[in-house]
């Protein structure tokens, strides 16, 4: 466990985690280490929740899959639409540059945020910068790179306020 405080205050430090993602970790590892094995969350993945992919044209790409698959435009801002999937979504984010996959959300069995970012600092990874890093969700980088969101099964999304129609 000290390797792993270790890391956090040195990725503090760096400005890769934000003061109040190193007290909320710490606070989870400090939960964690007192929490009995049986009664730890499983944080289990229970769904794909959603994908969120990065186009150069976001009403072009929003339409193709509104009217090519059926998918209803569930939320909306100037610059993410969030298409309804069954219960999950697929998100369009419109970013400059080539179309690319931006991340993909697991949603997880008992969430439990402090003790998701100590799993994430237990495994040596580190929130992602411009995470909203709440207890919602929040997203890392996997080993590979990949950015990962995780939060409770049944989360639906933010794309912050939305655009006014007419």
């Amino acid at each position: 466990m000290q390797a792993i405080v270790e890391k956090m205050l040195t990725d503090f430090e760096r400005g890769v985690l934000s003061r109040r993602q190193l007290t909320a970790t710490l606070a989870g590892l400090a939960t964690a280490a007192a929490t009995p094995a049986l009664a730890a969350p499983s944080l289990k993945a229970l769904t794909l929740n959603h994908v969120t992919v990065r186009v150069p044209d976001l009403q072009k790409t929003s339409k193709f899959y509104q009217e090519f698959f059926g998918m209803k435009l569930a939320q909306q801002s100037e610059t993410i639409h969030i298409l309804s999937v069954g219960e999950q979504f697929f998100g369009l984010e419109q970013k400059p540059g080539p179309a690319a996959l931006d991340h993909y959300d697991f949603g997880l069995q008992g969430w439990d945020a402090a003790a998701m970012r100590a799993k994430v600092a237990a495994h040596g990874l580190s929130i992602t910068l411009g995470s909203r890093g709440d207890d919602e969700s929040f997203k890392f980088n996997d080993p590979d790179g990949f950015v990962v969101q995780v939060n409770g099964p049944r989360y639906k999304g933010h794309v912050g306020e939305p655009v006014k129609k007419g």
